[in-house]
């Protein structure tokens, strides 16, 4: 199926996208110490563009995105170096979906990097907790975002049936 990057769809989803985006980016500038940078990604992850998908959808990448954060959680755990870790959570996580959340495994798997992956000396335990929580903050957001523009369009749904007008479905 082939989408129009100017349809309304499509400009929706992009606003939705631009706002939680900004929100991650506020609450990173507001607290540099907790390392929310990483909730950004996390949102954008969650965000879906369909409307038939949009509560089901997110609340599954949510879903995911917790999953793939904890098994990085439990990895980092492992008697292991990095490498092996990284490899065991991978192989982990992609199990847990394919049992669980087919459909959001690149999106655990992004999680499972964000907690586990630590770029500078000895791996932190702090980090990874902050990057939970970065994950989870950028999870709570989409799941708001979602909710808001969900309620919108059936808001705007239930007027257009009361007057009358075609409604959102003929402008799409």
């Amino acid at each position: 199926m082939k989408r129009n990057p100017f349809g309304r769809v499509m400009v929706v989803y992009i606003i939705k996208c631009l706002i939680a985006a900004a929100i991650c980016w506020g609450l990173y500038k507001a607290f540099p110490r907790w390392h929310l940078l990483w909730s950004i990604i996390s949102v954008l992850l969650v965000l879906a563009p369909d409307w038939d998908n949009s509560i089901a959808l997110p609340m599954m990448r949510i879903k995911a995105n917790t999953a793939g954060a904890l098994v990085g959680l439990g990895c980092f755990f492992l008697p292991f170096g990095q490498l092996f870790s990284l490899l065991a959570g991978v192989a982990l996580t992609i199990i847990i979906c394919t049992l669980l959340f087919p459909s959001s495994t690149r999106s655990a798997l992004a999680a499972l990097v964000i907690v586990l992956m630590q770029e500078t000396g000895e791996p932190a335990f702090s980090y990874a907790l902050q990057r939970i929580f970065a994950v989870i903050l950028g999870c709570l957001v989409g799941l708001a975002i979602t909710l808001i523009f969900f309620g919108g369009r059936k808001l705007l749904e239930h007027r257009s049936l009361k007057d009358g007008t075609p409604g959102l479905e003929a402008s799409r």
